[in-house]
């Protein structure tokens, strides 16, 4: 019978796919602030062979990455053969972007003879129907501000820079970049008012970006997420249905009241 192991990174996310699964194989890497409790094992991603190992033993088929995680900071000094062995493929990955460096851990894990499952096949509910969320229905001009946001995303997803912007009455306030949403909207938030006389509002767009392996990178939002949209401004965040992870619902539903934004999921871009 087929086992979940769950490699586990930061946030919320592990913790509710282990709630689904309490019978789940959970891993974590050292230096990454998780959830998932002390008895959790840690190990470095210098050693991956350990990391095979342990899943093998405790008998693991099927794994799902789940939560945040950088690009960790390597040792060659530490590498076991398995990490040796894929370094330089690594390296050249990263040099391609992040969805290579994902698409060769898939490969990499697969190679091992796991079935990679992405978080919203082991937990379905993650994502959004078609609609309205959370909070109240967006305007006309919020949907507006969507398409064009959609069509940001859609020109700059060759690049693989990032999976979400900030538009306002048709002017993009904010991009995506490394440093992720909460550094996206933090700048948003402080941008002067004399530059926002004519964007008032607008809306925060979440999408994956074409191409992009869902499995190990499905682009999230939650309570917090619809937080920080507020606190810079915004009406709310659109999202594209069936391809979002959305977490905490009840709690969005709360925020989404409490500070007058919505939380809508689009149909995704043909």
């Amino acid at each position: 019978m087929a086992r979940l192991g769950i490699l586990a990174g930061g946030g919320a996310l592990p913790p509710a796919i282990l709630q689904a699964h309490p019978d789940a194989y959970v891993l974590t890497f050292a230096g990454v602030q998780h959830l998932m409790g002390p008895d959790a094992p840690v190990f470095p991603i210098d050693r991956i062979g350990a990391i095979y190992a342990a899943l093998r033993e405790a008998g693991v088929t099927d794994v799902v990455f789940a939560g945040g995680l950088s690009r960790p900071a390597l040792d060659p000094a530490q590498f076991d053969d398995d990490m040796r062995a894929l370094a330089p493929h690594l390296l050249a990955a990263m040099q391609q972007g992040d969805d290579a460096v994902l698409r060769l851990v898939v490969q990499t894990f697969e190679d091992q003879g796991f079935a990679v499952r992405g978080a919203h096949e082991v937990l379905p509910a993650l994502t959004a129907y078609a609609g309205l969320v959370a909070g109240s229905q967006p305007t006309d001009a919020d949907m507006a501000d969507a398409a064009c946001g959609f069509e940001i995303l859609a020109q700059t997803a060759a690049l693989d820079i990032g999976q979400g912007c900030v538009v306002a009455n048709g002017l993009c306030l904010g991009f995506e970049t490394l440093q992720g949403t909460d550094a996206m909207l933090r700048f948003v938030s402080e941008t002067p008012e004399k530059l926002r006389h004519a964007a008032k509002g607008g809306v925060l767009v979440k999408t994956p970006k074409a191409g992009q392996d869902l499995r190990v990178d499905m682009p999230a939002v939650g309570p917090d997420t619809l937080r920080a949209a507020a606190k810079a401004g915004l009406n709310g965040i659109v999202i594209t249905a069936g391809n979002v992870v959305v977490l905490d619902r009840p709690q969005i539903a709360k925020v989404a009241e409490d500070a007058g934004v919505f939380l809508w999921a689009a149909e995704p871009q043909a």
